[in-house]
C-alpha cells in the first residue's frame, strides 16, 4: 500500500519539476525566432574579398531597416579624403557624410557604403575604384538597395575619386555630390596642363546627370579655381550642376556641406529613371560665413547686458558692453564676442557659423532669457532678475 499511494505523488512530483522546463522551452522557441529574425542596424563592420584580399569596411544601415521586408532602400556610395586610408576599416567614419549622419541619422534614410582605400593608394587608382565599386556592389545586392536611387558622395581625396566613378560610370548614379574636390588632382598636377579640355570631358561624359559642389573660398589644398572651370563647362554644356561656395572657409568645408539639410532632400528627389529627362540647371551661389551683423544702440547693448543662470539657478553666462560691442563670458572666465542677426538672434562672428542665441521676451518686450542653439543641441538660460532698488 505504501508503494501503491507512493505512486501517484511521485508523478506529482516530476510533472511539477518537469512544468518549468517544459515552458521555458515553449518560451525560448518565440525568443529564439526573434533572434533569428533580428537585423543589426547602425554602422557595421564589413569584410570585401577580391583576388585572394580580404579589404575592411564599413556600411551604415538606417534603424528602421529590416532584411526580411524586401523595401528598397536608396544607396549612397561614400568615398573619404586622404587622412583616413589604411586598412583597419574604420578610420573613414570620421568625418563627412558618416559625421553627419551621427549628428542627425533622421535626416538620412539610406544604406550608406563606406569603402577603404589603402594607404598607398588613390583614390582615382583603377583598383581602389575597383575596391569602391564592389563594394557598393556586395552591399546592393545583400541589403536589396534601390538600383534607381543609387548616389555618389566624396570628399577631398575622395571627391578625386567620385569624380573618376562619375565619368566611368555615368549612367549609374541618380545624384552626385562631392565637397572640397575637383579633377585636377593634388598628385598630378600636369592635369593642369589640360585645362582647356578636362571639364568639357566630365561635363560631356554626365550629360545632365544632378551634381553639386562645394567648395571652400579659401581652400589651401584644392585650388577653387578647378571648380570654377567644372561649373563653367557643365553651364556651357546644358549640364544639371548646383555650386555653393562657403565664404571664408578653408579646405574642411565638408562639416558645413553634408550638415545642409538640404542634401539628403535634394539626393532623393532624384532617381533613375529612362522616361525621364532631366533639365539643364546651373546654379552659382556664395554662401557667407556669417550674416551682415545689425546695429545696436548703446541702450540696445545694454538691454541684453546682465547674469543667465542654466537649469541649476548657477550662473551660466554673462553679457556685458564694452563701448559699441557686445561680449559673453562663461563659466570658465573665457570671453567671447557676439553680434546681433536681428534684435532677437545672436551669433558669434569670429565663431562656428551654425551656432544661434535665441533671445527670450516677455509680452513687454523685456529679455526674460537666451537659448544656444547649434546643429546638434541646445540649452537654455534664464535671466537673473535685477536686485530690487534699494
Amino acid at each position: 500500500m505504501v508503494r501503491l499511494s507512493g505512486f501517484p505523488t511521485v508523478c506529482l512530483l516530476l510533472a511539477a519539476w518537469l512544468a518549468p522546463v517544459a515552458a521555458h522551452t515553449s518560451a525560448a522557441a518565440p525568443a529564439s525566432a526573434r533572434l533569428k529574425n533580428f537585423q543589426e542596424t547602425g554602422f557595421l563592420n564589413r569584410t570585401l574579398d577580391l583576388h585572394g584580399i580580404a579589404y575592411r569596411f564599413q556600411v551604415y544601415l538606417p534603424e528602421d531597416f529590416r532584411h526580411d521586408d524586401h523595401k528598397q532602400w536608396p544607396i549612397i556610395l561614400f568615398l573619404h579624403g586622404r587622412g583616413e586610408r589604411g586598412a583597419e576599416g574604420m578610420w573613414q567614419t570620421q568625418i563627412g557624410l558618416p559625421e553627419a549622419i551621427r549628428d542627425h541619422p533622421e535626416r538620412w534614410p539610406f544604406i550608406v557604403v563606406m569603402p577603404q582605400c589603402p594607404q598607398t593608394r588613390y583614390w582615382t587608382d583603377p583598383d581602389a575604384m575597383t575596391i569602391a565599386m564592389s563594394a557598393l556592389e556586395q552591399e546592393t545586392v545583400e541589403f536589396h538597395a534601390d538600383t534607381a536611387r543609387t548616389y555618389l558622395t566624396g570628399l577631398s581625396l575622395g571627391g578625386y575619386g567620385a569624380w573618376e566613378l562619375a565619368r566611368t560610370y555615368p549612367k549609374r548614379w541618380a545624384a552626385i555630390a562631392i565637397a572640397a574636390s575637383g579633377i585636377f588632382w593634388s598628385y598630378a598636377p600636369d592635369r593642369w596642363h589640360e585645362v582647356s579640355t578636362l571639364p568639357a570631358e566630365y561635363a560631356h561624359a554626365l550629360g545632365r546627370t544632378p551634381v553639386w559642389i562645394f567648395h571652400g573660398s579659401l581652400d589651401p589644398v584644392v585650388p577653387i579655381r578647378g571648380d570654377d572651370l567644372l561649373f563653367d563647362a557643365f553651364k556651357a554644356s546644358g549640364g544639371h550642376m548646383r555650386y555653393w561656395i562657403y565664404q571664408g572657409l578653408t579646405h574642411d568645408c565638408w562639416f558645413r556641406a553634408f550638415n545642409e539639410p538640404e542634401v539628403p532632400r535634394w539626393l532623393l528627389a532624384h532617381r533613375l529613371d529612362p522616361h525621364v529627362e532631366q533639365q539643364s540647371f546651373a546654379e552659382r551661389i556664395v554662401v557667407p560665413l556669417h550674416p551682415l551683423p545689425l546695429h545696436l544702440t548703446p541702450a540696445q547693448l545694454d538691454s541684453f547686458t546682465g547674469d543667465y543662470l542654466d537649469e541649476q539657478g548657477q550662473i551660466g553666462v554673462t553679457l556685458f558692453r564694452q563701448g559699441d560691442q557686445l561680449f559673453q563670458r562663461n563659466i570658465h572666465g573665457e570671453v567671447t564676442e557676439l553680434a546681433a542677426e536681428s534684435l532677437n538672434t545672436l551669433f558669434y562672428p569670429n565663431g562656428i557659423s551654425l551656432t544661434r542665441i535665441l533671445v527670450d521676451r516677455d509680452q513687454q518686450g523685456r529679455i526674460t532669457g537666451l537659448t544656444l542653439r547649434d546643429d546638434r543641441h541646445e540649452e537654455h538660460w534664464e535671466r537673473r532678475p535685477a536686485p530690487p532698488p534699494h
